[in-house]
């Protein structure tokens, strides 16, 4: 005893709600090491007394902590001996200040998988099943320490066999918060969509009413999905015409990775992604299969599958063996319903039946998607199973708020060294998205015990984010500009310091001279930033209208292009193109962009491709699936004569040859390849140009353009083989759901001051002073915007691509 040792060891990371306190216990006790013990709001404290080597060892053991748990510090000190016999699991200690990390959702395990098909086991078919390995978490967290009082599963008394489990050190369940079975638990009811109960097995009569063609809107994890037989076009056309959703692809829910296999080409990756805990949405490339009706994903060449990740999924695939369309149930452009009555409220028109259950949802959250670029996974839309993890970042410092753009939108916290981005808010467009935004905001400062000393919005006033920005009145804020932050972004997720260049491709983000970007080169850090380079700038004529309405923008361009006399080109057979062509000659409600999205469009719907979308990005999305995966061997002429130097890269030269193509003839496949490969052949050359220039040899790419494989891959490719280090996204989406990450760093960088301008002479001391970029600093973007934006369309939205 005289040799014993007492240690105080706290441990951080994700160590709440995923069985690491049982795993202690079970440690320590084969150690014969006395203590406890506990959640605490900054992770799990651990009080650890016997011989050193043994306390040694326990610290061993605590680094090599299996999934889903993350170890990321600990930290041990010696205190004084205490008498005690035993160790134990003490109550959890709600004092001090929050910064513990928070499990996102879990898909079912396998463990939890077999008790629910084995016929002896008391939760045979029981759909919540779960355990310390799997099930919900950030849905039904309401606060730390992450304990049953805290969830919502607190209305749920746990029968003296749960209880046992829960209390029982041995068993997986051991301090699992939403333990619950059919005698305790949450339960399941069909409804009629007045709300009244269906009688008979709940999962029968869902997959009745599936074959019959029927949509049934079933509650999940974070929300609800409108579900219906993917093989029934009637059903599916419906679904589409309830929704107003006429072309946007929709998502897959199958019974398994066989089925997979036979719609979709899989790597040993996509494999392993749809596998995953987060059994994310994978978009992966189609096959032809006569399984699913081709109304699923019309004109395109791939899918978005998901495997079950619920019991109830389970036992619904289970009844109904065949793939099913699963698309969030919300109206359009408005959240995800999570609530019962809501529901009922909300979806009576789009559903035939309710699949409800009486487990609040605390914490919306629609499904993470991902798609895999050259092998490695990339996050499109971050959601369930993926948030709150945060993204590690190499700075600490003031706590930052920020709020990010108007589309895709997400917020972060900035709070000491991880920056916790929430889960997709979706696009703030109405009331009701506005209220899903603010919500999310005040659950995020109460469940982190966030305290910012600054709020941080995108740089267009009119934006919803920027406006709870500047109406919050109680902190200090701070506007960044759109394509700064989505630089800002990429290095920080990368933790790479800058400076550094920046190639930003995306299809609106209003600039320091209140016109609309989205195709640039910069270069800056988190301090600030300057414009090098950038696509010639167009005319949108009649604004946002021809975001929806690619047609105009390609009048647009060839208005700028050939002045009155347009090529007589098919596509403007269609149209009644003159009074577009007039304004945007005139410069009348037709604000000039550089977007890249832009340039996507105009060409689409030039080369008879999509003349009108109905969902965002559309005409781009089909021009990339028209090349087939694959870009030409010969590109046309570049026009870069003007680009050594920096200012606008000429579009004339790549629109002419278009021209001459569709004069001539050529597919649209064999303009979308020549295409795709002179703009990277064309963005690489501006990058190599500037690289050479200020002997910078990194590169951020950021934008939503980069979602475009051919674009993302090809432009990597060609940066890397001229020698640069090439820095991309792969756990934040590469459009607008990084925002908020490259927001926040800017507005902390901004607190902690501002460094003297950057010069070429910093950068490169054999270059001529001259010759130098002066960096923008922070203090730049806390101007005060003119709001008066007659130059642009009043009616124009400037919404973020």
């Amino acid at each position: 005893m005289t040799n014993d040792q007492r240690r105080r060891i706290r441990v951080t990371g994700i160590v709440q709600g995923v069985g690491f306190r049982p795993f202690v216990l079970r440690q320590a006790t084969q150690l014969a090491l006395t203590g406890f013990v506990a959640n605490s709001g900054q992770g799990v404290e651990i009080e650890a007394q016997g011989r050193p080597e043994a306390i040694d060892q326990l610290l061993g053991l605590l680094q090599q902590a299996k999934a889903p748990a993350v170890v990321e510090r600990i930290e041990a000190m010696i205190m004084p001996p205490r008498q005690g016999h035993d160790f134990t699991i003490a109550p959890s200690q709600t004092t001090g200040p929050v910064s513990t990390l928070i499990a996102p959702d879990l898909a079912t395990c396998q463990d939890c998988q077999r008790e629910l098909f084995d016929v002896s086991n008391r939760r045979y078919r029981y759909p919540f099943i779960n355990c310390t390995h799997c099930g919900p978490r950030l849905t039904i967290i309401r606060a730390i320490p992450y304990d049953r009082p805290t969830t919502s599963m607190a209305a749920f008394s746990m029968c003296p066999s749960c209880q046992a489990e829960y209390d029982d050190p041995q068993n997986r369940r051991f301090h699992a918060q939403p333990n619950a079975c059919p005698d305790c638990g949450p339960q399941l009811t069909l409804c009629d969509t007045v709300g009244q109960a269906l009688s008979g097995d709940p999962f029968s009569l869902c997959a009745q009413l599936l074959g019959q063609g029927k949509t049934v809107a079933i509650k999940g994890l974070g929300g609800f999905h409108l579900a219906v037989d993917a093989r029934n076009d009637a059903a599916i056309s419906r679904l589409r015409q309830r929704k107003g959703r006429p072309s946007r692809p929709l998502a897959l829910m199958l019974p398994n990775l066989t089925t997979a296999h036979q719609l979709c080409h899989l790597s040993p990756e996509a494999e392993r992604l749809l596998s995953s805990p987060q059994r994310p949405i994978l978009l992966a490339p189609r096959k032809e299969s006569p399984l699913i009706s081709p109304l699923v994903a019309p004109g395109l060449g791939e899918l978005g599958l998901m495997l079950p990740y619920t019991p109830l999924h389970f036992l619904l695939a289970h009844a109904f063996p065949h793939p099913l369309v699963m698309t969030s149930a919300n109206r359009s452009e408005e959240p995800l319903c999570i609530d019962n009555q809501e529901a009922l409220r909300q979806l009576t028109e789009l559903a035939d039946a309710f699949l409800l259950h009486d487990r609040p949802i605390v914490c919306r959250a629609d499904d993470s998607v991902v798609t895999i670029q050259q092998g490695q996974a990339l996050t499109l839309r971050r959601g369930r199973g993926q948030a709150p993890t945060p993204i590690k970042v190499r700075s600490h410092g003031p706590q930052v708020l920020a709020v990010g753009g108007e589309l895709k939108n997400t917020i972060c916290l900035l709070k000491g060294g991880h920056a916790f981005l929430s889960q997709h808010l979706g696009d703030l467009k109405n009331l009701a998205a506005a209220a899903f935004f603010r919500e999310t905001i005040s659950h995020f400062l109460s469940l982190f015990q966030g305290d910012p000393a600054l709020i941080v919005h995108d740089l267009h006033p009119g934006y919803l984010s920027s406006q709870w920005a500047t109406d919050e009145g109680r902190r200090p804020t701070l506007a960044v500009q759109h394509h700064h932050a989505h630089l800002a972004a990429c290095l920080a997720e990368n933790q790479h310091d800058g400076p550094a260049l920046g190639l930003i491709l995306d299809g609106t983000g209003l600039g320091w001279d209140q016109t609309i970007w989205g195709g640039e080169v910069l270069i800056g850090d988190a301090a600030g930033c300057e414009r090098l380079a950038w696509l010639e700038p167009m005319p949108l004529p009649g604004g946002e209208i021809a975001i929806r309405q690619p047609w105009r923008a390609a009048v647009g361009y060839l208005s700028q292009i050939y002045g009155e006399a347009l090529p007589a080109l098919p596509f403007l057979d269609e149209h009644d193109w003159g009074p577009v062509a007039e304004i945007a000659q005139r410069g009348i409600h037709s604000p000039q962009t550089s977007s890249c999205g832009r340039l996507f469009d105009a060409v689409a719907a030039m080369a008879g491709g999509r003349q009108t979308i109905s969902y965002e990005g559309q005409a781009a999305i089909e021009l990339m699936a028209a090349a087939n995966g694959k870009i030409s061997d010969q590109g046309y002429e570049l026009g870069m004569e003007t680009a050594a130097e920096g200012g606008a890269i000429s579009l004339r030269p790549l629109v002419r040859q278009v021209v001459i193509d569709i004069e001539q003839g050529a597919s649209l496949a064999a303009i979308s390849q020549r295409f795709h490969r002179t703009l990277i052949e064309m963005l690489t050359v501006a990058v190599k140009q500037a690289s050479a220039r200020y002997d910078l040899r990194v590169v951020a790419l950021s934008g939503g353009v980069f979602v475009n494989p051919l674009m993302a891959n090809g432009l990597r490719q060609g940066l890397g083989q001229a020698g640069l280090v090439v820095l991309s996204h792969s756990r934040l989406p590469p459009g607008d759901g990084c925002l908020a990450l490259g927001q926040a760093m800017i507005g902390r960088r901004h607190l902690l001051g501002t460094r003297p301008p950057l010069q070429a002479k910093d950068l490169a001391p054999d270059l001529n002073p001259i010759s130098g970029v002066e960096l923008r600093p922070t203090s730049h973007f806390n101007r005060t915007v003119d709001h008066d934006l007659s130059r642009l369309d009043p009616g124009l939205g400037l919404t973020a691509g």
